[in-house]
């Protein structure tokens, strides 16, 4: 195989994070050639260092379709793979502290039902007999039993292990400078100087999206921030399902999940620092203080337990809270899967099949206007100087 031709494919898909590397695996389902161009290691980034939460409730309603399309490649996540990804569906459970919160749970319950999310809302009493644990600052729980956690340390080398094994060719430590369409195909050049040539061209970069979509005139105003994670010494084994508080007031912002192995997973609070040029972020030391306080309000037991590690990484949010995901507004043959606002892993595998579905037929099952970059194109975009993904 000459090197031109090494370097050519149906698709590239540039980003090799969850979204990535899902869409690369679904698009060799349908049996698309593709290139999977990676700055450092899939999933070294957003992907990896999240909580892993696979939670569908508390989405925008325009995100659910999407949220039960992934649910169902999360449950045979083992048997697609051909490897445990460490999913566990344990259900996944939402609590709040205030009196409108639980109005906004009776709500949620009700409109989620018509996007085929089924939610269990217990007040009072009624919560304390289910979950006898819980702080009596609690006022109501809600709990949709089919969502559940993964480790998000082996879930996108996961899928991209298994696009590679079905023929796509996985490129890590390959830094995009330049992405440009010439002559009806999409030319991609590597900081090496290596080129890369397709017909359609994804950009699923997180964090260094929109240095890439600025290329074609498509700016989106990302900004980026640190999640605050922490995990504590192993054990025993006793809460199954994650649990998280809702509120509006992010100093309150707490969720956990427990792994079999004892240890349990803490999240939450305002977003530490993040730099996509130097791809470094930071837990700060005064938001670790903080979970911790706000655990023993969700879980007085859970008091004496020791933090034995913190991590961060670089995330990309957008001003609306909603991701962009679909096609150019100006280029055919462009599409963009980024900008998840720190809630894109449980959704992931449902972007990547929607993106190959949508790149195979010309269609998508799901609406993607909502997500469309063309909302931004009259908002000015927030100056991008980090290097690209």
């Amino acid at each position: 195989m000459s090197a031109a031709t090494h370097n050519e494919a149906d698709v590239i898909v540039i980003g090799g994070g969850i979204m990535g590397t899902t869409t690369a695996f679904f698009l060799r389902r349908r049996k698309r050639s593709v290139i999977l161009l990676e700055r450092g290691l899939t999933g070294q980034q957003a992907s990896g260092v999240n909580f892993g939460g696979i939670r569908r409730q508390g989405r925008a309603l325009p995100q659910l379709a999407m949220a039960n399309r992934a649910l169902r490649t999360w449950q045979r996540s083992a048997e697609l793979l051909g490897e445990d990804i460490e999913f566990l569906p344990v259900g996944h459970t939402r609590v709040c502290y205030h009196q409108k919160d639980v109005e906004n749970f009776d709500q949620y319950a009700i409109d989620a039902r018509a996007y085929g999310l089924d939610l269990e809302v217990l007040h009072g009493e009624a919560l304390f007999r289910r979950f006898p644990f819980l702080g009596r600052e609690v006022l109501a729980a809600s709990i949709s039993p089919f969502d559940g956690h993964a480790n998000p340390r082996l879930a996108a080398p996961a899928f991209g292990r298994a696009a590679a094994r079905l023929g796509a060719r996985v490129v890590e430590n390959t830094e995009i400078v330049r992405v440009e369409k010439e002559a009806g195909r999409f030319r991609v050049q590597s900081a090496r100087g290596d080129v890369y040539w397709a017909a359609q061209l994804v950009i699923c970069a997180g964090a260094w999206a929109s240095r890439l979509s600025e290329q074609f005139g498509e700016a989106a105003p990302l900004t980026t921030h640190g999640p605050q994670m922490c995990v504590t010494e192993p054990v025993p084994y006793v809460f199954k399902s994650s649990m998280g508080v809702f509120t509006s007031i992010k100093e309150e912002s707490i969720y956990f999940r427990q792994i079999p192995r004892g240890n349990i997973i803490v999240g939450g609070g305002p977003p530490g620092p993040a730099d996509a040029l130097t791809c470094r972020a930071s837990v700060l030391p005064i938001n670790t203080v903080r979970q911790l306080a706000q655990m023993r309000r969700l879980v007085p037991a859970l008091a004496p337990l020791n933090v034995i590690r913190v991590w961060s990484g670089v995330e990309s949010y957008l001003p609306d809270g909603e991701p962009v995901i679909g096609p150019s507004s100006k280029v055919d043959g462009l599409f963009y899967a980024f900008g998840f606002n720190g809630a894109g892993f449980q959704i992931g595998p449902g972007v990547g099949e929607t993106m190959a579905e949508l790149l195979g037929t010309g269609n998508a099952a799901i609406p993607l206007d909502v997500f469309s970059i063309a909302r931004f194109a009259k908002q000015p975009a927030a100056r991008s100087t980090a290097a690209a993904s």
